[in-house]
């Protein structure tokens, strides 16, 4: 005889018996909690057009409970005015005969006397033996619809067709979904970029830019755009760009309180124009220095103390520190060039630059020095030791007889009557950056005045 054993027992059990099935919900309350549940308003018909289902959507829209729905033939004389109740009927009963779903807009009455224009999708509800049973009728208001598919539509265009950058950030303040442009502009494509820590594709400005997301996310958006300066990692080299940039908080709109999704990132390049704004304000501002050094110099008695005017009046905005190196008598007729310093900007305390006069041993400049080759070519020179450490760059300025806190220089030649008078350099330290060809005209136009004052000076000089 068939048996079995429990362990630990000599209990002798008959042959097993099933587990009682665990009860789920009825049938009916699964499809009640369903229907309830719809974001959409849905009613069901059956194939005389009896009203079979309602749900709490329907109920809000029309103002009509099950209870007073369900049963009724039709939606004449209650949910639609009686002169298009035959019409309306007709065209939701054919959905019966239709193959896949059918689209129609129509008006439909609430329970006090208004009028909703809604836009259905009606399709054949079959029965067991595959024949139509019925239909199913789901609405939504015409507007509610119309403003979802702008809101998709609107969600496309930005994503493809946007003319300006567009970058979905998520809670994690990395990129979820970035458009053409976008791509573009961060030098990589639409997957590459998926993911991935902002500071891995901006070299500079990642920083700055992830706390502004993080604000959006805490804060919401910003009053105005702001204008954020970055530099971008491209398989060219970096690329420093201005962004002119607007947030807007993600939310979801199915949960009963927000909750974040991310951050909104629009913006567009506006490096050439804010460039222009600032070389242009740039060049207003040195054309006003010029002028009013040439008009504070032309009050010095001493030609001397004019081209130290000059020196003080270019120092402003431009450099740290300046100097200038005069051609020692015989210098240029010699193997090598030599060079004395006759006025410098203070090494200490602030102040007005000091002439110390023509007399004075030759600066021990090094073979190759940026002054002498500026005074041998004839032309402008630029150095730098942005590339070094601290201290290899102290070690740089000191070698070459400069401040120790220097690390970008200028050379600009000095010359008057078709003669080298010598050089004035300019110097900039680690907070600066390295001098550019717009800065070595700048200094050129001053090298003019300083020559002019210098050789002046010394033909005074000489009459005493």
């Amino acid at each position: 005889m068939s048996a079995s054993r429990r362990s630990g027992t000599t209990d002798e059990l008959g042959p097993d018996e099933p587990e009682p099935a665990r009860q789920g919900p009825d049938g009916s309350d699964l499809l009640a909690a369903l229907l309830d549940g719809m974001d959409a308003a849905l009613c069901a018909f059956d194939a005389d057009g009896t009203v079979t289902h309602w749900n709490r959507e329907a109920e809000r829209i029309l103002g009509w409970t099950a209870a007073e729905a369900v049963g009724r033939a039709g939606f004449a004389g209650w949910a639609v005015r009686s002169a298009d109740a035959e019409e309306v009927e007709a065209r939701l009963m054919s959905a019966r005969d239709a193959p896949g779903r059918q689209v129609d807009e129509f008006a439909l009455l609430t329970k006090d006397g208004g009028r909703v224009l809604v836009r259905t999708q009606s399709a054949a509800v079959r029965g067991p033996d595959g024949k139509p049973a019925g239909v199913y009728c789901a609405f939504s208001e015409v507007h509610a619809q119309i403003d979802l598919e702008r809101s998709i539509a609107l969600s496309e265009a930005l994503l493809e067709d946007a003319s300006w950058g567009v970058v979905l950030v998520d809670a994690d303040l990395r990129p979820a979904v970035v458009n053409a442009h976008a791509a573009r502009a961060l030098g990589a494509g639409r997957t590459s970029v998926l993911g991935r820590p902002l500071g891995e594709l901006l070299a500079q400005g990642a920083e700055e830019l992830e706390s502004a997301l993080a604000h959006v996310l805490a804060e919401g958006a910003p009053p105005a755009p702001a204008e954020l300066w970055v530099s971008v990692r491209t398989p060219e080299g970096e690329r420093r760009r201005c962004w002119r940039s607007g947030f807007v908080r993600l939310a979801s709109p199915l949960a009963e309180e927000p909750v974040p999704l991310g951050v909104g990132w629009l913006f567009q390049d506006v490096t050439e124009s804010r460039q222009g704004e600032q070389e242009a304000s740039l060049l207003r501002f040195r054309a006003q220095q010029l002028h009013r050094a040439a008009h504070a110099a032309a009050e010095c008695e001493d030609p001397a103390e004019a081209a130290t005017v000059h020196l003080d009046f270019a120092l402003a905005g431009f450099a740290d520190h300046a100097l200038i190196d005069r051609v020692a008598d015989g210098g240029q007729d010699a193997d090598r060039v030599r060079l004395v310093r006759v006025a410098a900007t203070p090494s200490g305390a602030p102040g007005p630059s000091r002439f110390t006069g023509w007399a004075g041993l030759p600066v021990r400049y090094g073979e190759g020095h940026p002054t002498v080759q500026c005074v041998e070519r004839a032309g402008t020179v630029r150095a730098g030791a942005g590339s070094l450490g601290a201290e290899e760059a102290r070690v740089w300025a000191l070698s070459r007889q400069w401040p120790p806190d220097a690390v970008h220089a200028l050379c600009a030649v000095l010359r008057s009557r078709g003669r080298t008078l010598g050089a004035v350099t300019f110097l900039r330290g680690a907070g600066r950056s390295a001098f550019e060809r717009s800065d070595a005209m700048y200094a050129e136009d001053v090298a003019v005045r300083i020559a002019t004052s210098l050789d002046l000076a010394a033909l005074l000089d000489d009459d005493r």
